[in-house]
């Protein structure tokens, strides 16, 4: 009997995803067990960089996410690791992308938003992650879209997204976009206020955030977070296989779904080629914003 330990590279998203992994995962690995161990810092590259330099054998894996596998890799070349260097075992899900600001601020839409940064550029703030953080790249992308320069609002970085929505609260910064997740008990309690979300279709959550479609921002659509199960570059094929029986069952696992979807998920279980393919095409994707935007160093 032996425990596999799967790190989590941020204390938040990460986490919320790697125990529920951790929790469901046990019914279908024969009674062995799965740690979740959080190494967080640097949007998620410490954790990541961990990961891919312990021996592939299968006791030590990686709760990846978009941030720390291919925008930071994406946007700065000095990171320690590239996308490839994994082997992929699947992707969990999908994490819808909201715009927000405090409950009582005076703003029906991330338009009205998007209009008052323009009257006073520079002069608003937005929380995220850190630099190469999906919470930081999709503002900037926003801005572009909307016709504003680079530093029409500023990001003003915190450890998670607790901290986030404490400096929203507390009047700090002005907005965040971020994962519905993270965001989804403060939009029930009225203490935060969805403006736009990147879905093509409302979501049933928040029926009533306007999409980014919607607005006249389509491209906002690429935009979404994700969580994936990987592991250091050739991992034995057996351990790779018995991953991948434990995906096909936990998939269609109702007690699992269930908890996806408690987190602000959209199940997305793909086999690992699937898998691959599309932290590739994210990668890809990221590669040619941060060109377009100036953002790659």
């Amino acid at each position: 009997d032996w425990s596999s330990d799967v790190c989590s590279s941020d204390l938040s998203d990460a986490d919320l995803a790697a125990r529920n992994l951790a929790q469901h995962a046990p019914r279908y690995l024969d009674g062995q067990s799965v740690v979740v161990m959080n190494q967080p810092g640097a949007s998620g590259a410490i954790g990541t960089q961990a990961v891919r330099n312990v021996a592939p054998d299968g006791y030590r894996l990686l709760l990846a996410r978009i941030a720390s596998q291919v925008i930071l890799p994406a946007m700065d070349r000095k990171t320690p690791y590239r996308w490839n260097d994994f082997t992929y075992l699947s992707l969990l899900e999908l994490n819808p992308f909201v715009c927000a600001v405090r409950g009582n601020a005076p703003y029906a839409s991330m338009k009205d938003l998007i209009v008052d940064i323009g009257k006073q550029p520079g002069k608003l703030n937005y929380a995220t992650v850190g630099e190469g953080s999906i919470q930081a790249f999709g503002p900037q992308y926003l801005f572009s879209l909307a016709g504003l320069p680079r530093g029409a609002a500023t990001g003003v970085p915190y450890k998670g997204s607790g901290e986030i929505t404490t400096s929203i609260l507390g009047g700090q910064t002005q907005f965040t976009c971020s994962n519905l997740g993270a965001l989804l008990g403060h939009f029930n309690a009225g203490t935060l206020k969805p403006l736009m979300t990147t879905t093509r279709e409302p979501l049933k959550e928040l029926p009533s955030a306007p999409t980014a479609r919607s607005l006249g921002w389509p491209e906002m659509e690429r935009l979404a977070a994700w969580s994936a199960l990987a592991a250091p570059a050739r991992l034995p094929r057996e351990v790779a296989e018995r991953w991948s029986s434990v995906f096909a069952k936990l998939g269609n696992d109702p007690v699992w779904l269930a908890g996806v979807a408690k987190i602000g998920g959209i199940p997305a279980v793909r086999n690992a080629a699937e898998t691959e393919k599309f932290v590739r095409d994210q990668y890809e994707l990221y590669e040619r914003l941060a060109e377009q935007l100036g953002l790659r160093q």
